[in-house]
């Protein structure tokens, strides 16, 4: 066993310096390795105001989305996931519970502050919500998903021609977000019917 520990070494040791003078000496004939990088948000953002194609638009928004949920910290992306599973099972004081750590341990990541305005709209606490929604709006204004749940409860709530602006702050960011185009589509026949 000894002996083969010993020839292990060796090896080891009689292989790092052709490595090194390998790498020194470069690589004779590969091409260098390109790495996609994720495109920045601003560019995400150009990019969904200027797409027509409905899917492809969505396809954007998905990765703008993935981008929000990406705490940079492993612990809040588990209790993101945890609060998630527990507003799936409708256990809200669970999920408020998580989601309060969230935002109290990394109060500058938006989607901590979204995904909590989300439990609050879900029990009907619309001053919570819309509390959480402001929030997440002063962290990261383009947020179309805030931006349209401050919308509905502005709807839900009668606010009218408030909920029409705030859908059309959506459209301005989103303009492909079919949701958003039928609200607004909606509210502008409510609000002109009133006006008659």
């Amino acid at each position: 066993m000894r002996s083969v520990l010993l020839c292990l070494t060796a090896a080891v040791l009689l292989a790092a310096p052709a490595a090194a003078s390998a790498q020194e000496a470069g690589p004779a004939s590969s091409k260098p390795v390109s790495v996609e990088r994720p495109a920045p948000l601003d560019q995400l953002f150009a990019d969904l105001r200027r797409e027509s194609k409905e899917y492809a638009a969505k396809r954007i928004a998905d990765r703008i989305w993935t981008r929000w949920r990406d705490s940079g910290s492993a612990s809040i992306d588990v209790m993101m996931q945890w609060a998630d599973d527990a507003a799936k099972a409708e256990k809200w004081a669970v999920a408020l519970d998580f989601l309060d750590r969230v935002t109290v341990l990394a109060p500058d990541f938006a989607e901590g502050w979204n995904r909590r305005a989300t439990v609050h709209f879900m029990m009907k606490n619309y001053r919570k919500s819309m509390a959480d929604i402001e929030r997440t709006l002063r962290l990261e204004p383009r947020h179309f998903g805030a931006l349209a749940g401050m919308a509905q409860i502005l709807k839900d709530t009668g606010r009218k021609q408030l909920a029409l602006d705030a859908y059309e702050r959506v459209l301005q960011i989103y303009p492909m977000m079919r949701s958003a185009q039928a609200e607004v589509v909606t509210l502008s026949d409510e609000l002109a019917g009133q006006g008659i």
